[in-house]
Order: structure tokens, then sequence, then C-alpha cells
């Protein structure tokens, strides 16, 4: 990487808890120290990269620097007060070489999504609360050569010809860019963290995220090689959930992860993660979800987990089911299992298949065995709110029954959450029969209220 992409041209150019206030009434958090050396940080920006373009190396390490800001911030002539120069310095690192103004936020695990709406707009999710923060970049020019940053560490560009963008840090956190024209606000950045300790299924029963009853269900599930399929809106916590999910599968299994922006975090020994490729500049070398699922079936996999179905790959993971490969997890956006079952149709139609309805649902009918629906509640929690099973068709239409739901009255208690609680439905479900056949116990007792 040249120190011009680096640096830019110069200048200091879950279970979460608790419903979510107005705008107007959020409590702003504040920058370090008030940004009053911004005229300062410019002067030694520039220098800096004056001197390593001058010089003969064309990259430098974080340590060396952290020795460089320290021989600059520390000159008399810049008049920096003794008690602020520890500040200023991390500052000018973060500038360089982090995320700028917004690096505390990414190092905190105080929020979990970070929102940055044009240069001096940027909110956070702490808690399941929005919050506008006074933290600001200089202009858009700053924002963009922070963007560039990002997405250039993970191969990826964007610029007027490209202005959307998915990508992700290196610890696997989301991210997506959006800017002008097709923004009216200036350069947008989201980021969607991820904890740096992975969320484990006892962090889910100890939030109210699910019951342990349903957690011992699931574990039986996937390890008895049923198809699942998680559902929920945007930012319900279906990739977490996918993550526990996956944590059970044996560790003597194959297991191939195809996602958009890997972000399942797996720990069994005999996984192979795949990524999408998007179109580069010219329009070419695109590689879609679709081929990689294409790809994965000729790779000898025990499991297939897709991040998420969102077009017309939704066949080949329905045939992948449907021939063999058993225990396979994926997630899809939908309110609820029949909507999940009605996107499904919908995207297999986006193939370019010309398969009438009764055709789709007798596949999606045979494929997937369990719907998990989470959702994301008023009071800001993310809740499992049931577990359904398909258990065939009755004439044309896909019969599902449920196994497990979340049942609330929406009166909330003392500290504003919802009250409510997980119960079982007392149905045995039929893919029982294929848990046991699979050397998996299964307890009658889960299914009892």
């Amino acid at each position: 990487m040249g120190l011009l992409d680096r640096y830019g041209t110069g200048g200091a150019d879950e279970a979460v808890q608790g419903p979510a206030p107005k705008a107007e009434s959020t409590e702003r958090i504040r920058p370090v120290i008030e940004d009053r050396y911004s005229d300062v940080k410019g002067r030694i920006h520039a220098l800096i990269i004056e001197q390593q373009l001058g010089s003969d190396s064309a990259d430098i390490s974080d340590d060396g620097m952290r020795k460089l800001i320290d021989e600059y911030v520390e000159r008399p002539e810049f008049n920096i007060p003794r008690v602020d120069r520890e500040v200023v310095k991390k500052e000018l690192f973060d500038d360089i070489m982090g995320f700028g103004p917004i690096q505390p936020l990414i190092d905190s695990d105080l929020y979990s999504e970070v929102m940055v709406n044009g240069h001096d707009h940027v909110y956070v999710e702490s808690k399941g609360k929005l919050l506008l923060t006074d933290i600001q970049f200089k202009d858009d020019a700053h924002l963009m050569q922070i963007i560039d940053r990002i997405v250039s560490k993970v191969g990826r560009h964007v610029d007027e010809s490209s202005p959307m963008c998915d990508a992700r840090l290196l610890d696997g956190s989301r991210v997506n860019v959006i800017i002008p024209p097709l923004s009216l606000v200036g350069p947008i950045l989201t980021i969607r963290k991820f904890g740096k300790t992975p969320i484990t299924a006892e962090n889910l029963v100890s939030w109210g995220s699910i019951s342990t009853k349903m957690l011992d269900f699931l574990e039986a599930a996937v390890k008895g090689k049923l198809n699942i399929i998680v559902s929920g809106g945007t930012g319900s916590g279906k990739t977490t959930l996918l993550n526990v999910l996956s944590s059970y599968i044996p560790s003597d299994e194959r297991i191939i992860t195809i996602e958009d922006s890997a972000e399942v975090q797996l720990h069994q020994e005999h996984v192979l993660t795949l990524e999408s490729r998007p179109a580069n500049m010219e329009g070419k070398g695109r590689i879609s979800i679709r081929d990689l699922v294409v790809n994965a079936l000729r790779m000898r996999p025990d499991r297939i987990i897709v991040g998420e179905v969102r077009s017309e790959e939704t066949l080949d993971m329905l045939q992948a089911m449907n021939t063999g490969h058993d225990g396979s997890l994926t997630t899809i956006h939908a309110n609820s299992p029949r909507d999940s079952i009605s996107r499904i149709e919908t995207m297999v139609m986006m193939s370019g298949s010309e398969l009438p309805s009764k055709a789709i649902r007798d596949q999606v009918s045979s494929a997937i065995n369990i719907i998990v629906q989470q959702a994301r509640l008023r009071d800001g929690s993310r809740k499992v709110t049931s577990i359904s099973e398909i258990v065939g068709m009755e004439g044309d239409v896909v019969r599902m029954q449920d196994i497990f739901v979340y049942d609330t009255d929406g009166e909330f208690d003392s500290n504003g959450k919802f009250k409510g609680t997980f119960k079982p439905t007392g149905i045995i479900p039929k893919c029982v029969e294929k848990i046991r056949e699979n050397g998996v116990v299964v307890s009658n007792d889960w299914f009892n209220d």
C-alpha cells in the first residue's frame, strides 16, 4: 500500500436492553477533548506525510509512526501543553493510521453500532438507544480518507463510479458505505461492530433472548443435521444466533461458510471461509453468492453455512439441502416464519427458473426442517419469538407448526422491559425421529410446559 493511499494527500483532513428515546432527548457523547488543536494537528499531519513521502520507506509500522508523532508533538514550536500531549498524540495516530475521530467509538465495548451521516453527524447505538455524539470529522474529504482506508484493507474500493460498498474491519465488524451522488448528505458510513469476545449460548440465556429448553432443542437439531433457517428483521440478531448455532457443529466435520462479508466466527478446525467479490471498476470480475454455493457443492462439504440468502442463490441452497447436504444453516430477512416461506419462493423465482409455485413449495417443505424467528422488540431487546417446524404440504400450502413461542401481553416491567415468557406449545416435533437417527439424545421434557 502506497503512502498516498494510506495517508491521503495531507492535512488532518447485544442482547441490548432499554426503549429507544427520541433523537432530541439523547445525551450527547463528546470528544475526549475540545478540538482546539485542530490547526496544530493539521500542520503536524502534513509535515509527517511530507517527510514520509520524501523518505526511502514506502510504508511505516505502527510503532514507527508513534515515534514520529511523539517527536513532532514534543517540539516546543507547536506549544502544546504537556497535559494535553498524550491526547493529541493519540488523535494524530488515529487520524493517520486508524479511523480518525471515531476510533474511540470503535475501541469501546459500549457501542454496538457507529453511524456517520456526513462529516458532522455521528450517531452510536448503546443498549438499544440511538445517541447523537458531538464527534465530527473536519470535512467530507477527511471522512472519505477514513472510508478509503477501511475499504482498501479488504480489497474493495468506493468512488463516484462505484458509490456503494460493503466491507468489514479486521475483527469482522460489518461496514457499509454509500457516498455522493447517491447520498445527498455527504458520505455515509455505517459500522456494525462485533464484540471482542464472541457471544455464547450462555450469554443469550442470561440476557433473556432464549430459554434453556429452546437452546437444548436447537443444539440437538444442529447435531442431528436438520436444515435450519434463522429468520428476522434488520438488527434482530440473526448473525449472532447463527454463530451460536454453528458452534454446535461437531469438530470432525468439513464446514464451508459463504458470505458477502465474512462474519460467521467458527472455532472448529476444518472450516473453509468463502467471500463473494463485487465487480471491479470496469464492471467485470464479480463472483456472486450463487457462484460460491455452486462451487461449494464440489468441495465435499459436510455442512454449508450461507450468511444470508437474498437472491438467486436460494434455489441452489434448497437443492443442496435436498441432495444430501443435511445440517445446512442460513439466515433470511423476514418478519415471521410464514413470511420467510413467501420470501424464499420469491427469491427462487428471481433465479430465472420457471418452476411453478407448487414445485417450489414442495422443495421448501422437503428441504427445510426448522425456522427460528428472531425479533428486536420495542424495548430494544432481542428475542427468539418462535421456533417452528415445517411438516410437509397440505394442498398448495406449506404446513408449519410452532414448537416454542415467546408469549407477551405487551406490558412493561419497572425497568421498561417487556413482560413475557418462553413457552413450549406441547407439540413433539416430527423431526425428533431424524435427530435420534443421527445418534443425538432428545428429551421429551423440552416440549412440556
